[in-house]
């Protein structure tokens, strides 16, 4: 869908089906171009999440970006899995009933991978593993994707920032070609990104959440974008965040998080959101695009 419509339709909603006209000029979104569609955790509707089967299918819808999760096991391997525990996404209680809570920093990869991390979601996809980093980054590769990489509460990790930026080297993923639009590194953590960032300056780097208007400048020095819920993205914060340039001197960039129904994406872009991130990528690309 077009800006202008998406516009239009926004401003039926907000204004109700009375008045289907167009917002007023100084409401028009800071950038015109339709907002990039991050797969969230992979096209996580249709296959099993943060698998190479919710890669590969969405792949095949065509869908540019995936955004994961990354942890670490016990014997410091790093692992593409949202929780920090392994009981909702794979069948551990069952081949280790006696290790509660099941946490992934308590078993090593060999363990992990004993796992059967797909038919939670359905029995064909029985056999599915949890992916390590360097697997995942592996079929990215392939198929010219780029990655949204989350540090998942890298506080349960020290180090991780360093392992996690010396395992995409390792693979070739910070050369100019993927540090140039094929790869961003965010956290909710502040401190996370700070570390990543000094590492390595070259690497895109989004802050998860909505920080003050006020409080923008200061992370503007170690984040080139904020990663807001959808519930706090209004068009006053989109065009305050844009206003302020990050480390590389471009302005930060805002990638609303999860957006998963058409009338929330549109409205997104309305306000003028740079990216989206879903669980619907092909339902949500092709309303906003």
């Amino acid at each position: 869908m077009h800006q202008h419509l998406a516009r239009t339709v926004t401003a039926a909603v907000l204004l109700g089906a009375s008045a289907f006209v167009t917002m007023p000029a100084q409401a028009a979104p800071a950038d015109p171009s339709s907002p990039t569609v991050f797969a969230h955790r992979g096209a996580s509707t249709e296959a099993p999440e943060n698998t190479l089967a919710a890669v590969r299918r969405a792949h095949e819808q065509h869908i540019k970006w995936i955004e994961n999760d990354v942890q670490r096991t016990k014997d410091g391997a790093l692992v593409v899995i949202h929780d920090t525990t392994l009981s909702r996404t794979t069948d551990v209680e069952q081949v280790f009933p006696d290790r509660s809570p099941w946490r992934v920093a308590d078993f090593t990869l060999a363990e992990i991978r004993r796992l059967d991390a797909g038919s939670w979601f359905a029995p064909r996809f029985r056999g599915e593993r949890v992916p390590t980093l360097q697997e995942y980054l592996s079929l990215l590769d392939r198929d010219q994707q780029g990655l949204l990489l989350e540090l998942k509460q890298p506080e349960l990790y020290p180090g991780v920032e360093k392992q996690t930026v010396d395992a995409l080297e390792k693979a070739g993923w910070l050369d100019q070609a993927h540090l140039n639009g094929r790869l961003v590194v965010q956290s909710f953590s502040a401190d996370a990104l700070r570390r990543t960032h000094a590492l390595r300056p070259a690497v895109v780097t989004g802050f998860l959440g909505s920080p003050p208007v006020s409080r923008l400048k200061e992370y503007a020095a170690f984040a080139d974008q904020i990663n807001p819920d959808e519930k706090d993205v209004t068009y006053a914060y989109v065009r305050a965040v844009h206003s302020v340039d990050g480390p590389d001197g471009k302005p930060l960039r805002v990638n609303a998080w999860t957006v998963d129904d058409l009338t929330t994406a549109v409205r997104m872009a309305a306000l003028g959101a740079d990216g989206i991130i879903t669980n619907r990528p092909d339902v949500i690309r092709n309303g906003v695009q």
